[in-house]
């Protein structure tokens, strides 16, 4: 302990000097004039980045009441990909493994058993060549995988083996899982590999790679054969993200404003949604209901990315508006959390369709009070556990002859912590 009480009544003293030019109910009153005069449509840099699917509105609904409804789909499936995070060796290699799994609610024992793995690998060495490449099988069929020679790139070398291995893992495992879906996909995070997609706003050289390289082009494909399967089918698919960073709604309001009083768009839509009163000069939360708004769609940043000419070679069997991402945002009181769910404009163009996603998500947020239990059991299942993980890093020094390149902090605070 090297904080005494004296220490931190002194932090207090000092971050209570700290003003806000603008209180809390204030900021509520302004996110009330964004919601009623700029998303409809929201313009920034000159184009409509966001707009309302149907009529803009918020709805409520009984946390218990929905909690007992019926499911509106029934079996449902669920996609994660986990990883041990990016590892550097003395030897130059950076390496990751992505690890994904379907899940089913009910559980279907079989289905979890398969798993998809990449092990994806960066290393300046010219000799390496075109290592790996072609998938193997596993576990009398059960496992395929896939050792991934990532390109070679100057910048921000453990961003893209990590992006390609996790989304080579996941939409791989999506694909040959597709057809055992019969109701409805809920995918662990957005339905496209929006980290990927960032190379376009990242870097030059990341841009280019993107453009120029056929394997982060074949996982981009991999997304849109994907959506194109469910269209097919008709099979409705989702994607259920937790923590939702999207600021294309508060970088507008920067835009026209100068700043912003919330940090991002999650921020934003959480005190929208919040429902209370003052008390005695206090905000008092309504814990009884979840709120959520209507779907809107999006065509900001990495959102219009797939369906735009900036990333050439991905080919599309549909009108651009099929693949169009949409979503809504859901708020649960009683864990003060925001969630954002989205889909491809087709599933939810329609109305009754779209208003029959959204209960069965509210009724998996309601009856869990986080994320809906065929999520939660798919991120379960593909998640890389600390042990799995420091096994696996010892594992891959011993294939690559090499030991991992720790420094200061990996001794200080143990080389897995992340």
């Amino acid at each position: 302990m090297t904080l005494d009480p004296v220490h931190f009544k002194a932090i207090s003293r000092l971050a209570s000097g700290v003003s806000r030019s603008v209180d809390e109910s204030q900021h509520r009153e302004f996110g009330e004039t964004v919601w009623a005069e700029w998303l409809d449509p929201l313009v920034s840099d000159g184009r409509e980045v966001v707009e309302p699917l149907g009529e803009q509105r918020r709805y409520r609904v009984d946390a218990t009441d929905i909690a007992l409804e019926a499911d509106e789909y029934h079996p449902r499936h669920g996609l994660d990909s986990g990883t041990i995070n990016p590892t550097t060796f003395k030897n130059g290699l950076v390496a990751d493994v992505a690890h994904a799994a379907m899940s089913r609610v009910p559980s279907d024992l079989e289905l979890h058993r398969g798993r998809t793995n990449v092990v994806a690998v960066h290393s300046n060495d010219v000799t390496m060549g075109n290592v790996g490449g072609d998938w193997q099988v596993d576990d009398g069929g059960y496992v395929r995988q896939r050792l991934l020679h990532v390109p070679t790139t100057d910048h921000a070398k453990t961003a893209v083996v990590h992006e390609l291995a996790l989304y080579m893992a996941e939409a791989t495992h999506a694909t040959e899982n597709a057809d055992t879906v019969t109701d409805l996909l809920v995918m662990d995070g957005p339905i496209y590999p929006k980290g990927l997609l960032t190379w376009l706003q990242r870097d030059p050289e990341l841009a280019e790679l993107l453009a120029s390289d056929e394997r982060p082009r074949e996982v981009l494909q991999l997304y849109i054969d994907l959506v194109e399967r469910f269209i097919e089918r008709d099979i409705p698919m989702l994607g259920f993200v937790k923590n939702p960073a999207s600021r294309l709604i508060t970088r507008a309001i920067r835009e026209k404003e100068g700043n912003s009083p919330w940090l991002n768009d999650a921020a934003f839509f959480s005190q929208l949604l919040e429902q209370g009163e003052m008390d005695d000069g206090e905000w008092v939360r309504e814990t009884e209901e979840l709120t959520y708004t209507n779907w809107f769609i999006s065509r900001g940043s990495t959102d219009r990315a797939l369906v735009s000419p900036d990333v050439p070679g991905v080919e599309h069997a549909y009108d651009n508006e099929a693949y169009e991402v949409t979503f809504t945002m859901v708020y649960d009181p009683r864990t003060d959390t925001v969630y954002r769910v989205e889909a491809p404009r087709y599933f939810t163009d329609d109305a009754d369709r779209r208003d029959r996603l959204i209960r069965q998500i509210l009724k998996g947020v309601a009856s869990e009070q986080g994320p809906p239990a065929v999520v939660g059991k798919a991120d379960s299942l593909a998640k890389i556990s600390a042990r799995e993980t420091a096994a696996l890093r010892r594992a891959l020094e011993q294939a690559f002859d090499s030991e991992i390149d720790a420094d200061y902090n990996d001794d200080r605070w143990g080389p897995f912590v992340e």
